[in-house]
């Protein structure tokens, strides 16, 4: 049986976010980092790394990063 990686997945509003990366800092699995394109308001949101590579855990949807958005960019979905 194949092991799970991660439990969750982030969806993050690259409009919404401008780029203060709260996100990457408390993300216990480091799935978040800063995007290299700018949106449309000229900030750098942050991103969500969902390709997990080998020895790296997933995301499992703590929720700790949309809890720390100031704009609210972030939602969280958990896996069943």
């Amino acid at each position: 049986m194949a092991e799970i990686k991660g439990k969750g997945k982030i969806k993050i509003d690259r409009e919404r976010c401008k780029g203060c990366l709260l996100c990457i800092e408390v993300c216990p699995s480091h799935r978040i980092e800063a995007d290299k394109t700018q949106n449309k308001k000229g900030y750098a949101p942050a991103r969500f790394v969902e390709e997990v590579k080998e020895n790296e855990k997933g995301c499992t949807g703590c929720a700790q990063c949309a809890t720390v958005c100031p704009e609210v960019a972030i939602e969280v979905y958990r896996a069943k």
